[in-house]
């Protein structure tokens, strides 16, 4: 059962506010991922405290402060829309699910992707600089 909308709205709300498109159903992920042209930085957002306290930040972080990035800023909230979240992992693979996570393409490759063990017990600077590094490289 997803978590109540009033309980994700402001964290989804996080990342729109810095130019993320919320991709709620498996036809706008499709859609997303499917276009192959440029780079596009997907994040499965969460509830959990590691979400909000680095995943997010970080994400925020690199996004607003990096000279290069993704041409497209995505994501999905895991735990609430859940047929979106199951047609994004496809996406993802060979990496499991795992929530908070992010993920970079390049021209519909998966070119870096950081897991939820990569974000626990690490700081918002140390994620934001991993992407920052992924940008520079990849965008």
């Amino acid at each position: 059962m997803p978590y109540p909308e009033m309980l994700v709205a402001p964290m989804r709300a996080q990342l729109e506010e810095v130019g993320f498109t919320s991709l709620m159903t498996p036809t706008d992920v499709e859609g997303a991922l499917t276009d192959k042209t440029g780079t596009k930085l997907l994040v499965f957002n969460s509830v959990c405290g590691c979400a909000a306290g680095t995943a997010r930040p970080g994400v925020m972080k690199a996004v607003k402060e990096s000279v290069k990035i993704p041409d497209t800023l995505l994501t999905v909230f895991a735990g609430q829309e859940t047929d979106a979240v199951a047609k994004a992992r496809e996406f993802t693979a060979p990496y499991p699910p795992s929530s908070p996570s992010i993920a970079l393409y390049k021209n519909g490759e998966l070119v870096h992707f950081i897991e939820r063990h990569m974000i626990e017990g690490r700081s918002a600077e140390m994620i934001a600089s991993n992407l920052q590094a992924a940008f520079d490289e990849f965008c």
